[in-house]
């Protein structure tokens, strides 16, 4: 059953993954206004970037080329998962098999749009991608502290129970 809810929340972050970035490259508005709050919990690859009109203008041609190029989402294949997911029946190898071919479709849109943000990224200068590297390891570090919190939450408890004596 894991797997079956791992597959369709791959899914569904895919879907929402790929239209976020759509937006992102669409927008007028490159990186957050002030006070604003960012719309997910990964953010944008070029919050925080400025960039110049004319790099707007090829990322957008880029995002829509990505699009265009896209093939549409498999609905029959989610419909096909939710048959069996309701079915009378469990049967886990036609689960597992459907999870496999949704999740081989999900790593054929993430490899297009890495290359998408390969080719933005290069469109960058040399300083912007070193500004873009600075905020992607900051996030890391973020994220390396968030998983240490999850890994092992009663340490991080006591820890800051203590500090609070």
């Amino acid at each position: 059953m894991r797997n079956v809810i791992a597959a369709v929340m791959a899914s569904t972050l895919a879907l929402s993954a790929y239209s976020q970035a759509a937006e992102v490259v669409t927008s007028v508005n490159w990186h957050p206004a002030e006070g604003s709050t960012q719309r997910s919990s990964q953010g944008h690859m070029f919050d925080g970037i400025s960039l110049t009109e004319h790099q707007r203008q090829q990322m957008r041609d880029l995002m829509q080329r990505a699009r265009h190029d896209q093939p549409p989402v498999n609905v029959s294949e989610v419909e096909t998962m939710h048959r069996l997911i309701t079915a009378e029946k469990f049967d886990e190898a036609a689960v597992r098999a459907q999870a496999e071919k949704m999740a081989q479709e999900q790593v054929a849109r993430q490899v297009e749009m890495a290359k998408v943000r390969n080719q933005m990224y290069r469109l960058l200068t040399p300083e912007q991608q070193a500004a873009l590297n600075e905020k992607h390891q900051q996030r890391m570090d973020q994220l390396r502290e968030v998983a240490g919190m999850q890994k092992n939450p009663t340490t991080m408890l006591f820890s800051s129970t203590r500090s609070n004596q």
